[in-house]
């Protein structure tokens, strides 16, 4: 029986459609004004290995990722570039698929954009003002009133008095409380026409949350069972969404939530201030797209997640032992080209690592004991070079998205990585003994190593709280 940790009960609980045999889910995606980051890349990844397993284990799913396209970011992105807002997110929603189709990441069942869906969006805050739950204050805007809705604060587990002290509420003397959040925003001068609608209460354009509770209700109906998103979207947006929506329905809105946990980068937050900021694109010249997979996966979904140069080359040895496991027994050629298919089949093995592997994904997907068993599979088939354990092997990791490609062709590749420069040990080693040349005051040392570990594409950059790097 799957298990899945639901946010809102702050506990695993038995998954139970809401209409048997089938499964509707809401992700919600990219805000599409800048390349994605290995924040996104993980993200995607969660909710691509749900929507997996959950079609594995027999399930029909309609799987819905939604796509931002309207937004101050955007609109101040193509400002600044001197181009059009559509201009500017078709570039980048293209650029999207590019990168996430690179890591094997599947398409939605369908990927709304919010600009088309402008008049149910209206519709929603019509219902919401009818019901008193919304009112358009003196700035123009019409604002979603919190405190009307007793249930606000059930996601977040927080009362509307800590919500009400809490760092992200903005201040703003238009509204009738703080914590009330806007539904519907006025246009402001300068605003391109493009980011503008005619509206009952004037030109605007939708609010973030709005967007999200409109296109999933439009799509999957006004309720469904699984809703999705980072950590970070828990509050205020997955908070604002459940309001919103179950005050204009005035039924439940998800039966299950589910987020992925919060990124580091060498154990801190991932900021361009800091220096530590990488877009997939930045990660890929540098690395196999099925290396950062498999790398993703080693950590459960919904727990912190170090990215680091070191934990990815440990991960592309970790997948060169598998692939070397499945050549040595003479497994050659690609798998088929949706190892899914075969899932019935596959799982309805009654072989001990086949029913750990299903124990793993039914507990809440937990990939890093998943990917356990393969190893396991991997050790016998080193042992045995049986070719009936060499299926299994590609047949389970296939279900994960992996171990699909000709292995002779994985292991050229992976060689050729390794052989591009010095591994991160190396460099982390280099940092060290520049650091210990800075303390001695031995400036022409410090910079000889800088020097050196440039000419080998390896860029260091120093802030207060230490160095990073990263390859050029």
């Amino acid at each position: 029986m799957l298990k899945i940790y639901n946010t809102i009960a702050r506990a695993k609980q038995e998954f139970h459609p809401i209409e048997s045999g089938k499964v509707r889910m809401y992700v919600c995606g990219m805000t599409v004004y800048d390349y994605c980051h290995i924040g996104h890349a993980r993200m995607m990844m969660a909710f691509d290995i749900t929507q997996r397993w959950l079609r594995a284990s027999g399930y029909a799913v309609t799987y819905v990722r939604n796509i931002t396209d309207i937004d101050d970011k955007i609109i101040k992105r193509a400002v600044e570039n001197g181009e059009t807002i559509g201009e500017l997110t078709r570039r980048f929603i293209a650029f999207m698929h590019e990168d996430i189709a690179a890591l094997g990441i599947e398409p939605p069942d369908a990927e709304p954009r919010a600009t088309d869906y402008v008049p149910q969006m209206l519709g929603l805050i019509e219902k919401l003002e009818h019901k008193g739950l919304a009112y358009q204050a003196v700035d123009g805007d019409v604002n979603f009133a919190v405190r009307k809705f007793p249930q606000y604060g059930r996601l977040s587990g927080k009362s509307l008095d800590e919500l009400r002290a809490g760092e992200r509420i903005a201040i703003d003397a238009a509204k009738n409380d703080p914590l009330d959040f806007v539904l519907w925003k006025h246009t402001k001068p300068g605003e391109p026409k493009e980011a503008i609608w005619p509206s009952p209460w004037g030109d605007g354009r939708p609010g973030w949350h709005i967007e999200c509770s409109a296109m999933s209700c439009s799509l999957l109906g006004e309720r469904f069972d699984i809703h999705g998103g980072g950590a970070d979207l828990q509050f205020p947006h997955h908070e604002n969404e459940l309001a919103q929506s179950e005050g204009a329905s005035g039924s439940t809105f998800v039966n299950y939530w589910m987020h992925n946990g919060f990124l580091n980068v060498d154990n801190e937050k991932m900021s361009k201030s800091l220096g530590n900021f990488f877009t997939i694109r930045d990660v890929l010249k540098h690395y196999d797209p099925e290396v950062l997979r498999f790398f993703l996966l080693r950590t459960h979904y919904r727990s912190p997640f170090n990215y680091s140069d070191t934990n990815l080359d440990d991960a592309r040895n970790a997948l060169t032992r598998l692939y070397t496991a499945l050549k040595e027994a003479g497994m050659q050629g690609e798998a088929g080209a949706d190892a899914g298919v075969a899932a019935p089949a596959v799982l309805a093995a009654a072989d001990g690592a086949t029913q750990r592997f299903v124990e793993a994904m039914n507990d809440d997907f937990n990939t890093p004991i998943a990917v356990a068993v393969l190893f396991e599979l991997a050790g016998e088939l080193n042992r045995s070079k049986s070719a009936e354990v060499a299926r299994q092997l590609r047949a389970l990791a296939g279900l994960l998205g992996l171990l699909k490609r000709d292995p002779t062709s994985f292991l050229q590749s992976a060689a050729g990585a390794a052989a591009s420069g010095p591994d991160a040990a190396s460099i982390e080693a280099a940092i060290a003994q520049r650091s210990a040349a800075k303390k001695a005051r031995n400036f022409a040392e410090a910079d000889r190593i800088r020097a050196d570990l440039l000419a080998q594409n390896v860029v260091l950059e120093d802030s207060a709280s230490g160095t990073v790097w990263r390859r050029a």
